[in-house]
C-alpha cells in the first residue's frame, strides 16, 4: 500500500530516487556508487527521524495503513490455525479474531483484534471496535484454552471498544469487566502485545496478562487523542496536544510499569519490513511462554494478580524536617 506519512516524506522521495537510479543502471550504467551513498543517507535519514518521533507522531505511525494486523501475524506465526465463531449468545463478531493452533510446535489459544484493509474489509471488521459479543468470544477460547492449560497470545489494535447504542444495550461495559475478572482465574500462561493502537478498556478487555509488550511504534493509553481533546477542548482538532500531553510511548508505559518490555522494530517501523517485524514477534512469544510454562502455575497466576495490582501506586514522602517546604 502506498501512504507515506508527512515526516516520511524525505525518506520516500529519496527512495524514489534510488529506484529510479537502479532502472537506470541496467542500461549500462554504472551508477552503483551514486545508489549507495544514497542508501546509506536512507539509513542515515531513518535512524535520524524514528528516534526523535513526537507523541503524535507515534500515533500516526502506530495507525499506518501498510502496518502488519492482527490477521498478519496469525497467518505467519500460528500454523494450523482454526478460528471460532460466536459468543454463544447473540452473534459472531468479525472484529475480534479468536481460535487455536500452534507456535513452533507449542499448542497456542490465539486472540486478535483486527482491523481490516480495504472498505468492505473495515466495514466488516468495524475498524477494529469490538462489540460485547466479540469480547464474551474472546472469554469463551481464554476459558476453554484455561481448562486445559494451553497459553493464550492476544494481538492488540484497536481504537477502543465500539460505543454504539446496541453495544451498551447488549451489555458491552459488563462484557469488558467481566473479561478483566475473568482473565485473572485463566489457569495458563497469557501474553498481550499490544501491535498498533491500544486503545482504553476496549484493549485492556483482552490484555491482562502476565507479559504484555508493545512494538516500539504502538501506542497504549487510557483514551485516544481524539477523544481527549473531545474532552478537554471540544475539539477534535487539539488531538495532537492531547497526544503529547498524554505522552504516548512505550518508553514511558515500560517506566510506569504498564508493560513488561518493547519489541524492538526494524528500521522506520514494522510497516516497512513485515516479514523482520512478525519474526521478532514471533521470538518474544516464544522465549515469553518458554519461560513462562517452567513456572508454578499458583504463583504466576498470583503475579499476574500483583501486577496489576500494583498498577497506579504512588509513594509519597514527606519532608518533615525544618527545612523542608511550609
Amino acid at each position: 500500500m502506498d501512504f507515506t506519512l508527512d515526516f516520511e516524506r524525505p525518506v520516500s522521495e529519496l527512495e524514489n530516487q534510488i529506484r529510479e537510479l537502479k532502472q537506470a543502471s541496467h542500461q549500462s550504467i554504472d551508477i552503483s556508487h551514486e545508489i549507495q551513498a544514497l542508501e546509506a543517507k536512507v539509513n542515515r535519514m531513518l535512524e535520524d527521524i524514528y528516534t526523535k518521533l513526537s507523541p503524535w507522531e507515534r500515533t500516526q505511525l502506530s495507525r499506518h495503513p501498510a502496518r502488519p494486523h492482527a490477521i498478519d501475524y496469525i497467518e505467519k506465526i500460528v500454523t494450523d490455525f482454526h478460528e471460532v465463531h460466536g459468543d454463544r449468545r447473540f452473534s459472531d463478531d468479525p472484529s475480534m479474531v479468536t481460535g487455536f493452533g500452534y507456535i513452533d510446535g507449542q499448542r497456542v489459544a490465539v486472540i486478535g483484534i483486527e482491523k481490516g484493509r480495504k472498505t468492505q474489509e473495515k466495514i466488516k471488521r468495524n475498524f477494529g471496535m469490538a462489540n460485547p459479543e466479540g469480547y464474551r468470544k474472546a472469554l469463551r477460547v481464554m476459558q476453554l484454552a484455561s481448562q486445559f492449560g494451553i497459553p493464550v497470545i492476544t494481538f492488540v489494535d484497536t481504537p477502543g471498544a465500539y460505543p454504539g447504542i446496541g453495544a451498551e444495550e447488549r451489555g458491552q461495559a459488563l462484557a469488558i469487566a467481566e473479561n478483566l475478572e475473568e482473565m485473572f482465574n485463566i489457569k495458563a500462561p497469557i501474553v498481550s502485545i499490544v501491535i498498533g493502537e491500544g486503545g482504553s478498556g476496549g484493549a485492556l478487555g483482552i490484555a491482562v496478562a502476565d507479559k504484555v509488550f508493545m512494538m516500539e511504534y504502538s501506542v497504549y493509553s487510557v483514551i485516544s487523542p481524539e477523544s481527549c481533546a473531545s474532552i478537554l477542548w471540544s475539539d477534535p482538532k487539539m488531538a495532537e496536544t492531547a497526544a503529547n500531553s498524554l505522552q504516548l510511548s512505550p518508553n514511558k508505559a515500560f517506566e510506569l510499569q504498564v508493560i513488561d518490555g518493547i519489541i524492538k522494530e526494524p528500521a522506520g517501523g514494522a510497516h516497512r519490513h513485515a516479514d523482520r517485524a512478525v519474526q521478532l514477534v514471533k521470538e518474544t512469544i516464544t522465549s515469553s511462554f518458554s519461560a513462562l510454562l517452567k513456572e508454578d502455575l499458583d504463583a504466576m497466576m498470583q503475579k499476574r494478580f500483583e501486577k496489576f495490582r500494583q498498577m497506579g501506586n504512588i509513594t509519597l514522602t514527606l519532608d518533615t524536617s525544618e527545612d523542608g517546604p511550609g
